[in-house]
């Protein structure tokens, strides 16, 4: 016997209902996506046409930016949307999608950064046999396997979430339809789904992000064995994985591994790991990458010329 479910559309109540407030969120939030869409695009570009950045580091980095990409078009058009006209309403298919779609990538950039962090683990503890350890096969397989990963993660999430009764209210205090708002609408007791996002959410987020320093902490120590302009390097390329990591794990860590409850704060995190980090991630990864720098630059200059003819 299938669950009651008298819902079939969510209201969203958005950021916020002042029309003050909602002009401001409205230009910087677009400001935000054109930046994330431009940037990432443009890494994605310039690794596939640079022939100086063939590196599994710059094949991972790509996959990542297609990754923001997609996760930020998944939530910035309707967060845009919803600022400009105020609360919007959701049919609940449209919501599970959300949900899909939400975790799928967010999950899959959870296992990508840490194949990133191998990817670096070899290449600098372990230089002379990066390129027999880092064949193209291999980078592929762990590029699936992060994908693989993410999906299954979003099956569970969506699962957990489909089942259940939904009996009115239907109004969700949120800007996008994710686990603990939806959660607080079910009538029915949720502990062991409450639980189940825990377990598929914060515990998978909290072991990543302390294998992901463990990693990085290793690498480290192992910087004193190089030269200085290697040490050098390495620190740049490192700091732009840390960064990365902090930003996007310590939000997501907060969220999903707590029980099922909403707080006031929820939304502004919630802004920044799904909005603010796909943005920044371009920037922190191309001003510390002298490389990418480079490339970006003979690509511009090759537009110009070719367009100039």
């Amino acid at each position: 016997m299938e669950p009651p479910n008298n819902v079939t559309y969510f209201v969203l109540l958005g950021l916020t209902q002042d029309p003050k407030e909602q002009k401001i969120l409205f230009v910087m939030f677009l400001l935000f996506y054109i930046l994330t869409v431009v940037g990432n695009l443009l890494i994605v570009v310039t690794v596939s046409v640079s022939n100086t950045l063939g590196s599994p580091m710059y094949f991972f980095l790509a996959n990542l930016s297609f990754i923001d990409v997609i996760y930020s078009s998944c939530i910035s058009p309707r967060l845009i949307s919803e600022v400009f006209f105020g609360k919007s309403t959701i049919s609940f298919q449209s919501c599970m999608t959300q949900l899909f779609i939400d975790h799928l990538f967010g999950g899959s950039e959870v296992f990508l950064l840490l194949v990133m962090a191998y990817d670096r683990y070899v290449a600098i503890c372990k230089p002379l046999h990066y390129l027999v350890i880092m064949r193209e096969w291999v980078c592929v397989v762990l590029l699936v396997v992060s994908w693989v990963g993410g999906f299954l993660h979003s099956v569970i999430q969506v699962s957990t979430i489909y089942g259940l009764p939904f009996c009115g209210p239907n109004v969700i205090d949120h800007f996008f339809c994710d686990m603990y708002p939806l959660l607080k609408l079910v009538c029915a007791d949720t502990y062991v789904a409450g639980l189940l996002v825990v377990a598929n959410g914060g515990v998978i987020c909290s072991i990543v992000f302390v294998l992901l320093l463990i990693s990085y902490g290793v690498i480290l120590h192992s910087l004193k064995n190089l030269s200085a302009e290697g040490r050098r390097k390495a620190l740049q390329t490192c700091g732009s994985h840390i960064t990365v990591v902090v930003f996007f794990f310590v939000p997501c860590i907060f969220m999903y591994a707590r029980p099922a409850k909403t707080f006031p704060i929820d939304k502004s995190l919630t802004v920044f790991y799904t909005v603010i980090t796909p943005m920044l991630n371009p920037l922190i990864y191309t001003l510390r990458n002298s490389e990418m720098t480079n490339a970006m630059k003979k690509l511009w200059k090759r537009n110009v010329i070719s367009n100039s003819k």
